[in-house]
């Protein structure tokens, strides 16, 4: 497996990657109408505009296929008293459980601390059965909100690392 930073010809993967993982991960938790609705094209559209100004990194198989990846930046809203932020971190259904997603997590987190960034907060799902990833990386409880998705609401959870030179230990 390798871990390298996002070009422009990666988009059409990484839009791939976002709606299978979207469609896998969240099947039974928000509404089925709106996972079928996901668009590649969409998607792709939306990463084409972001590479270049976030920090992407992706996970590509020994075959040369891109089955994850992760972004990061600045926190968003200055509400948290943090000041870096991953953004999104999505991986294929079968590329999960084996250590992929800690080591995107820490090439986000070692490039953010890179850029004199000290602390990460994630946006989670209540309901994603993905967040024990984050606390088993020794992210903490920070915050919740509730969002909108196909019309329901739902409860987000941010988890938080004061130090990003120490997750995952």
């Amino acid at each position: 497996m390798q871990m390298r930073e996002a070009i422009l010809e990666d988009v059409e993967a990484i839009a791939r990657v976002h709606v299978d993982s979207w469609r896998s991960t969240y099947k039974g938790i928000v509404p089925d109408s709106y996972l079928q609705q996901l668009s590649y094209e969409q998607r792709a559209e939306n990463w084409r505009r972001g590479i270049g100004h976030n920090t992407i990194f992706v996970a590509e198989s020994e075959r040369g296929e891109i089955v994850g990846f992760a972004t990061g930046g600045k926190e968003r809203t200055g509400n948290y008293g943090v000041d870096g932020e991953l953004y999104a971190i999505y991986l294929i259904e079968e590329a999960q459980g084996g250590g992929i997603g800690k080591t995107l997590t820490m090439e986000i987190a070692n490039k953010l601390n890179k850029q004199g960034l000290s602390s990460m907060l994630v946006w989670v799902l209540e309901l994603n059965p993905s967040k024990k990833f984050y606390e088993a990386l020794g992210g903490k409880p920070l915050a919740e909100t509730m969002i909108e998705i196909g019309g329901e609401q739902f409860k987000e959870i941010a988890y938080y690392w004061e130090d990003i030179g120490k997750i995952g230990e």
